[in-house]
């Protein structure tokens, strides 16, 4: 049984006003096809949904009961339209959005803070991942936004814009012979041992590394990895080697490492490390276009 919108809407007016002539003005419409359209609805039915005589109209028990099934179903609709009508101006829905550790980002922060703010009905899943996780999520369609480092290889479907660079440091143990120093020059370590994440899960950011070394005139003898940076700073504070890091990660102050600025006789591009945000240019979504705009508006490199 397929009963139209319009029948319904039309009942629920002749049963607020058990007057057919007053339903018709209600509608704007002519009474006539209203009674009509009445008749058809409980033809459609089977039973009756009003009792009428000359001087009155009142609902059958099969009629209030069905008042209330025609009033919950109108109001579902609306609340259906309403919805959608916010989600195509991107203040309701659901977004999927991967990153890698954003928490020294505070601009990057205030920019999620000001969406939940001006769209309340958003609804988020958030997942911390490795730039390589990032960039598969974000082909198949499981992510929806990411935040990450440069990928190191072709993604053609997927977009890629740099909204921070910052300068990359050394990170070294407490009591490293050049601690001391206000800057480090890269050459000079290259006796040193390093620790680093496996390339596998962020070829970009690994090659980088391995490039500036390669400037500095030495290959780096790196002997452990770590999938976190934050795991990665904790092995250089415990004595397994030096790191080279953004520099973002010495907002976090402690006593057992140190950061340094690094110089090296290298292209800017190469001392430098960008954050970068990224999406499938294949799929139309408000709500990620919104966030989009609020990170551009944060982020201090436009």
């Amino acid at each position: 049984m397929v009963i139209e919108t319009r029948l319904l809407q039309q009942f629920v007016a002749v049963a607020e006003e058990l007057h057919f002539s007053r339903a018709a003005e209600r509608l704007h419409m002519a009474q006539p096809p209203l009674s009509q359209a009445i008749r058809r609805l409980e033809d459609e039915l089977g039973y009756a949904l009003f009792e009428r005589t000359n001087r009155r109209v009142t609902l059958t028990p099969a009629g209030s009961s069905f008042l209330d099934a025609a009033r919950s179903i109108l109001a579902s609709i609306d609340e259906s339209v309403a919805r959608t009508r916010r989600v195509a101006q991107g203040i309701d829905g659901h977004l999927t959005m991967t990153f890698i550790n954003i928490v020294n980002y505070p601009p990057l922060l205030r920019a999620l803070r000001n969406l939940r703010l001006a769209s309340p009905k958003v609804s988020f899943t958030m997942k911390e991942a490795t730039t390589h996780e990032q960039v598969e999520a974000l082909e198949r369609g499981d992510a929806d936004i990411g935040f990450m480092r440069a990928p190191g290889r072709t993604a053609p479907n997927l977009c890629f814009e740099s909204i921070l660079r910052e300068p990359i440091c050394v990170v070294l143990p407490a009591g490293h012979h050049f601690e001391k120093r206000a800057s480090v020059w890269l050459a000079d370590l290259k006796d040193d041992a390093f620790v680093a994440s496996p390339r596998p899960l962020g070829q970009g950011f690994h090659d980088q590394m391995i490039r500036l070394c390669q400037a500095a005139g030495f290959e780096p003898h790196v002997v452990q990895h770590a999938r976190q940076l934050h795991t990665v700073i904790a092995l250089v504070a415990s004595g397994f080697g030096i790191a080279l890091m953004p520099a973002s990660l010495a907002m976090a102050a402690r006593d057992d490492i140190v950061f340094r600025p690094i110089a090296v006789d290298a292209d800017e591009d190469l001392k430098h490390l960008d954050l970068f945000m990224a999406w499938h240019t294949g799929r139309d979504l408000p709500i990620r276009d919104r966030l989009m705009a609020e990170v551009r508006r944060a982020m201090p490199l436009q």
